[in-house]
């Protein structure tokens, strides 16, 4: 082979890869993706679980949220405060108050207190049973079914199924809401971590269903709301509910319910 047809092909060679090269700096240039720094930078003080309890797919969602002024700075149930409180720095904004919440069991019927009708027979799972034909083995279709949907869900381990009824671990709980979003009788609420006093049970019935369903279940006497002077429990239909901003834990609420279903928190 000649030098003339070897200088020949490196030209080629080379000639080609100038082009190619022209061409992908050309389409890099036209097809970027633009990156919003102020975005890249909320992102890298988020935790990264990933969780959804902001209400944005994950947090690479609420980060782009945050930066387009969609979604507050302290979005993120997980980080708390102290993510809230870059996060506001990043954006040059007084960082907002956050105050933590937690998760909490509206139900007390575990497998001391509440009464079957039936041995269920099917699927281990709460969501399952809440579309079957009397909604589960327990009298009570208001109440815990005890096959844990919330646990399974639960990143934090911070959720049990403890003598058959779900029971949170306020210490590890982080406030993502996804166990409320999982339980299909709408037991789980988020409450302030430091509530003080709850009310145990979601049953709609009233007196006689209610012992017949469960010992430890709201009869609806309504007694409590008559004791509290500062207007923080009302009834839902025939079950009490207390407004933990306005509640003044006196616990005369509490001292009044002839079921003990109005308790402190934890106990």
């Amino acid at each position: 082979m000649s030098i003339t047809a070897i200088l020949l092909a490196a030209l080629v060679v080379g000639a080609v890869g100038i082009l190619v090269g022209f061409l992908l700096v050309t389409a890099g240039e036209k097809f970027k993706v633009e990156v919003d720094e102020k975005e890249v930078a909320i992102r890298a003080e988020l935790p990264g679980n990933n969780c959804g309890g902001c209400g944005f797919p994950g947090c690479d969602g609420l980060a782009a949220a945050i930066a387009k002024g969609e979604a507050p700075a302290n979005g993120c149930p997980v980080g708390g405060a102290p993510v809230a409180a870059k996060i506001s720095a990043l954006l040059g904004e007084e960082a907002s108050d956050v105050k933590r919440r937690v998760a909490f069991v509206r139900c007390s019927g575990d497998c001391d207190t509440a009464l079957d009708k039936c041995n269920y027979v099917g699927i281990k799972d709460c969501r399952a049973a809440a579309v079957v034909p009397g909604r589960g083995a327990k009298h009570c279709v208001k109440g815990c079914k005890g096959f844990g949907s919330c646990v399974t869900v639960c990143k934090f381990d911070a959720i049990h199924v403890v003598n058959g009824i779900a029971v949170v671990d306020s210490s590890k709980c982080v406030g993502c809401g996804k166990c409320a979003a999982t339980c299909p009788n709408g037991l789980i609420v988020m409450i302030p971590a430091d509530a003080k006093y709850v009310v145990r049970c979601n049953s709609q019935d009233k007196g006689k269903a209610v012992k017949e369903a469960c010992s430890a279940g709201c009869i609806g006497c309504s007694l409590c709301t008559k004791q509290c002077e500062f207007g923080a429990i009302t009834m839902n239909g025939n079950v009490a509910v207390i407004d933990q901003e306005k509640c003044q834990a006196c616990g005369k609420c509490a001292e009044k319910c002839p079921s003990k279903i109005i308790r402190k928190r934890g106990e």
